[in-house]
C-alpha cells in the first residue's frame, strides 16, 4: 500500500513497521554512535524499521566517520532482518543542508559572508574531516567565483573520495512517515527538528531542518498524524514527551550524549538508549 499524502522522492514512507528506531542528531560523534549501534543491535527484533533523524554532520570530532557508521550499520541491520532498503530512512538535517549548499558557495551572492555564518553554525568540523580548510574556504570566496569554484570542486572530490557518502548525500529525505496503523487507524511523522503546523506537509520545505519556535507547544494532532518525532533540540532537552510530540536530543557533538528511542507502530516510546 502507498502513502497517500506525500511525494515518496522529497520523504520517506517506512512500510510495515512493527517498532521504528529512531536516533537523534549525531552531530560528527563517530564512537558514540558506533557504541549506540551496538546496543541497538542487541535490542533489534524483526519488523523493525530505522530513522537517522538528520544533523549526521557537523559540530563533532568525525563527521565522516558518522556516515561510514550510519552505512555500515544500514547494511548489516538489513542484511540480518531480511529487510528492504527503504525500511531504512535517513533524515537531510540543517547540517547536511549547510553542506551541501556549501559544495555550491561559488553560485551565492556573498560567498565569504555565508562561509563564516556556516562556520559558526557547525559545518567547519565537516570541512575539517574531508580535509578542507576553513581559511583556504574564506581565501577562495574573497577571490572571486573561479578560485571559489576550484575550491568547492576539490571539497566535491574529497567527498567522493569516500566510498558511499555522495550516494548518501543524494539520498537524503526531508522527512518520513510510517504506513497508518491498521489497528490504531493512524501514522508517524519524523523530522529533523520540526515543521510548521500551519502548512500542509508538502509545502513545508526548510521548515523541517529551520523551524520556528513552538514545538513544545503543539496541542492536537497535525493531519492525521498521531505523533511528530523530531531529532534536533536547540535546548538539547533530552527525550521529551508531549502528547502529540517526541523531541529525541541529549546533545551530541555539543558536549551531551546521544539518544535512540524506540516507538511502537502507535507512538508510544518502548525503549530508550543512551551514550
Amino acid at each position: 500500500m502507498s502513502h497517500p499524502i506525500v511525494d515518496t522522492d522529497k520523504i520517506a514512507v517506512l512500510r510495515h513497521p512493527q517498532r521504528v528506531w529512531a536516533i537523534a542528531s549525531v552531530h560528527g560523534e563517530s564512537a558514540k554512535l558506533a557504541r549506540l549501534h551496538r546496543e541497538i543491535a542487541q535490542h533489534y527484533q524483526t519488523g523493525d524499521r530505522l530513522i537517522y533523524l538528520g544533523n549526521i554532520l557537523g559540530h563533532g570530532a568525525d563527521p565522516a566517520g558518522a556516515v561510514d557508521q550510519v552505512l555500515a550499520f544500514r547494511r548489516a541491520v538489513i542484511g540480518t532482518h531480511g529487510m528492504f532498503a527503504g525500511d531504512v530512512a535517513i533524515l537531510r538535517g540543517a547540517q547536511e543542508e549547510m553542506w551541501q549548499k556549501l559544495l555550491q558557495l561559488q553560485l551565492a551572492l556573498n560567498p565569504a559572508e555565508v562561509l563564516s555564518w556556516m562556520l559558526d553554525q557547525g559545518v567547519a568540523a565537516t570541512l575539517a574531516s574531508y580535509g578542507g580548510s576553513a581559511a583556504d574556504g574564506l581565501a577562495a570566496a574573497r577571490s572571486g567565483s573561479a578560485a571559489c569554484a576550484r575550491w568547492t570542486a576539490a571539497l566535491r572530490d574529497a567527498v567522493h573520495a569516500h566510498p558511499g557518502h555522495a550516494q548518501f548525500m543524494s539520498a537524503l529525505r526531508r522527512a518520513a512517515v510510517t504506513e497508518p496503523c491498521e489497528r490504531e487507524g493512524a501514522a508517524l511523522l519524523f523530522v529533523n527538528a520540526g515543521l510548521d503546523v500551519s502548512r500542509p506537509l508538502a509545502t513545508q520545505k526548510d521548515s523541517y531542518w529551520w523551524p520556528s519556535a513552538g514545538f513544545d507547544r503543539i496541542c492536537e494532532p497535525y493531519g492525521d498524524f498521531a505523533r511528530i518525532i523530531r531529532g534536533y533540540d536547540k535546548r538539547a532537552g533530552g527525550l521529551v514527551e508531549g502528547l502529540f510530540t517526541v523531541s529525541l536530543d541529549g546533545g551530541a557533538g555539543r558536549g551531551g550524549s546521544l539518544l535512540a528511542a524506540c516507538l511502537n507502530a502507535a507512538g508510544a516510546v518502548v525503549e530508550s538508549l543512551e551514550v
